[in-house]
């Protein structure tokens, strides 16, 4: 079987990883467990561009379980767990494609890979796979019945393929399931920043200065938890109304060119490009820290601070310090990628248990009704997502009310007023 990992030695290590995960994702449990008998994606080809952790390696026992094929390659060059990898390869007997730290180059080659399986279905964190797909794999289009995609990054590229009318297939929006990035990106995003940072410099968080730009659901998670740990937080934004509620949820708002000056700590979560560049790097503080946890190493203006820097060097695992000529000290934590997953572990099980469960049931949903769908970006089906909420909830052993028919009538009538 054609794959292309780090060690196959650290199979067992990422095999005991995986169970562990799998304690915490009882809902993609009860998915695969329906999957093993039902057998919804018999004989469908699937390739998946995702981040190769513990918690994706669940997902993917689920579409196999499903009777799936699949073929995985990283959606990051730096999140990838190697053990994992090696895993999957040996225990699922899975071609994969993934390697922590591997180059721009061979990221793109995986991906290619990833592909020769000749997909029925996409799945894609980021949609590098599906542009891919449609640039250079083009001829495999005619085949797709469809596609899922995951995080926020993504689904904004494929908006922008679909308004341009160059979007060839129907793509499902994971991202904007409540149950995904209500939970997902607000409280895995949130703790899994800070853990990233802390792994990376072990900086004390209370009393710091931390410099938030962008207010949306990740933003507001790694605020809040930032916050919670005693730190200053500010925010950035360029959206009038995000502004408003990170106000009004007790934080300081100010232009990037002023949060530059006071920040001791600052972490990209927007999605565009050179948010933090070359005026914003020549005001900081000495031994600023600088990181993103947005999807792309973009957000911030790394050749700029290369060419302002008169030498660098690594000082710690994931710390790049930059020397200005002045004599200050910027340091650039995990080349600029995911802080969350380059250097921690990425979200934890319990959270992703819903994101990967909407990924499962859309990819059931595709094989069903893909036919039907026209080649736009589509919402997950507010019965999936209400599912996975029920489905939740059970596994926690919370119980809710239920409308009376009462309650229903009144919910309902136009009739009824005060």
């Amino acid at each position: 079987m054609k794959h292309d990992i780090k060690d196959m030695k650290l199979a067992k290590q990422g095999k005991l990883r995986v169970e562990w995960a799998e304690r915490n994702m009882p809902v993609l449990r009860l998915i695969r467990e329906r999957f093993k008998k039902a057998k919804p994606l018999k004989g469908v080809r699937i390739s998946a561009c995702l981040h190769v952790t513990t918690e994706t390696a669940n997902l993917m026992y689920t579409l196999v379980a499903g009777g799936a094929k699949v073929a995985l390659c990283a959606s990051n060059p730096l999140s990838t767990q190697d053990d994992v990898a090696a895993s999957l390869v040996k225990d699922l007997n899975m071609p994969v494609f993934s390697i922590k730290g591997e180059s721009n180059r061979v990221y793109y080659q995986h991906i290619l890979s990833a592909l020769e399986i000749q997909p029925d279905i996409t799945m894609d964190d980021g949609a590098d796979l599906v542009s891919t797909l449609h640039s250079r794999r083009k001829k495999l289009l005619s085949g797709v019945i469809g596609g899922t995609e995951e995080t926020t990054t993504g689904v904004v590229r494929l908006r922008s393929m679909e308004k341009h009318g160059v979007l060839k297939c129907p793509v499902i929006s994971v991202n904007d399931s409540k149950t995904k990035h209500l939970f997902d990106n607000r409280y895995g995003t949130g703790q899994s920043t800070v853990d990233g940072i802390l792994r990376a410099t072990n900086f004390l968080l209370a009393g710091s200065k931390v410099v938030v730009a962008g207010y949306g659901w990740c933003g507001r998670g790694f605020a809040t938890k930032a916050k919670g740990m005693g730190a200053d937080v500010i925010v950035t934004e360029v959206d009038s109304l995000k502004a408003i509620e990170a106000v009004m949820d007790g934080f300081r708002v100010l232009p990037m060119t002023e949060a530059a000056r006071a920040g001791d700590i600052f972490c990209t979560l927007t999605g565009d490009i050179n948010v933090i560049r070359r005026e914003h790097f020549r005001v900081m503080k000495d031994n600023a820290v600088v990181c993103n946890s947005g999807h792309f190493n973009v957000e911030i203006d790394i050749p700029a601070l290369e060419k302002m820097a008169k030498s660098k060097r690594q000082i710690r695992e994931f710390v790049t310090e930059y020397t200005l000529p002045n004599g200050r000290r910027i340091n650039l934590l995990a080349d600029g990628r995911l802080v969350n997953l380059s250097a921690a572990e990425g979200h934890p099980a319990c959270v992703m248990d819903m994101s990967f469960a909407n990924q499962a049931l859309s990819a059931e949903y595709l094989v069903r009704d893909g036919n039907e769908l026209e080649n736009k970006v589509y919402a997950v089906p507010e019965k999936i997502d209400s599912e996975i909420a029920r489905l939740k909830l059970k596994s926690l052993g919370v119980k809710i009310d239920r409308l009376t028919p009462e309650q229903k009538k009144y919910l309902a009538a136009w009739e009824l007023g005060t």
